[in-house]
């Protein structure tokens, strides 16, 4: 694993040299709203459609499987939309091919009295020999207070075949990443006669196969702006349904296994925006869109940020500190690593097809992209962008406290909707485990909660349609057993939690909950085999709370068994525990 990771940083340096320049939107008008320098009014429909259960039952009803089908087949028709491909042909190529999405995005405009915003942002960077590149774009104006800021959903519209910067190869790339484009445009067609309180920000990608560039280009233009994004949502990978021979670990059962009712969200961190920007996603599902349909999709919510050895756009966005996540697949036919031999399956490969023709009558009728289970995909990001565009403010602050069996909690709402949300969870899980609503600022919760646990607390507030706002970071409360003042950890000042989840299958937590400032210079989490070789040496922060750190692929070549850990503080091992890796 160590070895394809080098090569890919290798990669990434010969496909992309040198720093992104010149970065800008095209259509002067799009660029005016993600500023938010904008009359919301010169973009108002004729008829306003922002209730928000009419906006998810339309998206329940009107996200086509056959219109997804219809951008796959005409961006296969391209052939290859590598990077550095073609931009002058009108037939084949990366530039057909952005040429005819950002039409895509113009007829969508065109149906919604010219509301959609079609344009590009355009950087400088020489990737597989070209100097300048595109992403496409289209932005729909936010209505509301928050119209000055504004929510993304993205997928990278690039393709390769096995030689990253193979311009000439049929790169067809349906799973990778034909279906996160189809599921934007689609999104794109079907948000567009709506409107929300924040603008919301169509984008499809090049540069994602040969190191993130164009997510990275926006980012950064965000970044040196001061651009209010909210939310990031990144689609890589998410129409097929059958395993690979490989799959980058947590990987897939096995050789054809089928699943097309899991679907996995992966984001940095535990005690994150980026995690909470995950369990907004599944919360908002489960209430508005999860009783209404027949077929009921399963979000899982991973660890780590992505798949082991693996990347995606939503990772510059949160390098510079936006809410950002991955929706991926649960099934992937590859690991990505077509060099390493024997290998057989599509991804990364000239046979990432739609399908395949069985019966010789000259018409695919076996697909390897389902496009039903797309359009179910479609639908959850669909709606977590609505409820994330149409929400109001979130609270500005949240203080929590024990009291008895109790915790009380204190939401400073400077606009006094009164009505919030409080989300708790036990420090072990990725998932909310209970979400209250309440209609006071203060106010005392009977929880079910197990003492000597650690929980952590966070809050939304509700409008008047009965829409969340993004949750607030989350707040660490330990709850003590009734009558007791203090456990015997308390008085050494610090304990090591035992890891989570454990076992574990890619990705593991290590957690120190420091109860009072510990003086010293230098902290670690040590990992060792049970012969006592040192496997990894992770820094950690010891700050009065949780403190937590990710222990993933990049520290050691895994093998199942039991490992141990310890921290050292100083150089003196203060506590050690044992965990199971058990991939």
């Amino acid at each position: 694993m160590k070895r394809s990771i080098l090569i890919l940083t290798l990669l990434g340096v010969a496909w992309g040299a040198y720093g992104q320049s010149n970065i800008f939107f095209t259509n002067p008008e799009a660029e005016a709203v993600v500023f938010g320098l904008f009359d919301p009014a010169d973009y108002a429909p004729s008829v306003v459609i922002d209730d928000p259960v009419v906006i998810a039952n339309a998206l329940i009803d009107d996200l086509s499987p056959d219109s997804l089908h219809a951008y796959l087949v005409q961006m296969s028709a391209f052939g290859n939309r590598n990077t550095g491909s073609d931009t002058t042909s009108t037939t084949f190529g990366m530039g057909a091919a952005r040429r005819w999405a950002y039409d895509k995005f113009e007829s969508f405009s065109m149906q919604n009295e010219g509301r959609l915003l079609p344009g590009y942002l355009q950087f400088d960077q020489v990737i597989c020999g070209m100097g300048q590149h595109r992403n496409v774009v289209a932005i729909l104006p936010g209505q509301g207070p928050q119209y000055d800021e504004f929510v993304l959903v993205e997928a990278h519209l690039d393709s390769r075949c096995e030689d990253g910067c193979d311009g000439d190869c049929m790169a067809h790339g349906m799973e990778d990443n034909g279906s996160g484009s189809a599921l934007v445009l689609e999104l794109a067609r079907v948000m567009s006669q709506f409107s929300f309180n924040r603008s919301i920000v169509f984008m499809l990608t090049t540069g994602e196969e040969q190191g993130l560039r164009g997510a990275n280009a926006l980012a950064d233009y965000c970044l040196a702006n001061d651009l209010q994004l909210k939310a990031v949502l990144n689609n890589d990978i998410v129409g097929g349904i059958i395993c690979g021979q490989t799959a980058s670990p947590p990987g897939c059962p096995g050789l054809n296994d089928i699943d097309s009712i899991n679907v996995r969200i992966y984001s940095d961190g535990i005690t994150s925006k980026h995690k909470q920007l995950a369990r907004y996603v599944k919360l908002e599902y489960q209430e508005n869109i999860f009783p209404n349909i027949a077929v009921q999709t399963v979000i899982n919510i991973m660890t780590p940020e992505d798949r082991t050895g693996r990347g995606g756009d939503h990772i510059p966005f949160r390098e510079n500190g936006y809410p950002a996540i991955r929706f991926t697949s649960a099934n992937e036919h590859g690991d990505g690593n077509p060099s390493q031999p024997g290998y057989e399956d599509r991804q990364h490969s000239m046979e990432d097809v739609l399908g395949v023709d069985t019966d010789n009558d000259g018409l695919l009728d076996s697909f390897f992209v389902d496009f039903h289970y797309l359009a179910r995909n479609a639908v959850i990001n669909g709606n977590a962008l609505a409820m994330a565009a149409l929400g109001p403010e979130p609270p500005a602050s949240l203080t929590v406290e024990q009291l008895g069996n109790a915790l009380v909690v204190h939401i400073d709402d400077p606009n006094d909707l009164g009505l919030y949300r409080v989300a708790i969870r036990e420090l072990l899980t990725n998932d909310w485990d209970t979400v209250f609503t309440t209609n006071q600022q203060v106010d005392t919760l009977l929880v079910d909660l197990v003492p000597g646990d650690t929980y952590k607390v966070s809050a939304a507030t509700v409008d008047a349609d009965g829409v969340e706002s993004l949750f607030s970071n989350e707040e660490s409360v330990f709850f003590l057993p009734t009558g007791v003042k203090e456990l015997p950890w308390m008085e050494k000042g610090y304990t090591l939690l035992q890891n989570h989840p454990n076992p574990f299958d890619e990705a593991t937590v290590f957690a120190v909950r420091v109860e009072r400032p510990i003086s010293h210079r230098e902290a670690f989490i040590v990992v060792l085999d049970l012969q006592g070789k040192e496997l990894a040496r992770l820094p950690i922060t010891l700050n009065q709370g949780i403190n937590e750190v990710v222990y993933d692929y990049q520290h050691h070549r895994y093998v199942p068994g039991t490992y141990a850990y310890s921290l050292v503080v100083d150089g003196q091992v203060l506590e050690t525990k044992q965990m199971v890796y058990a991939y």
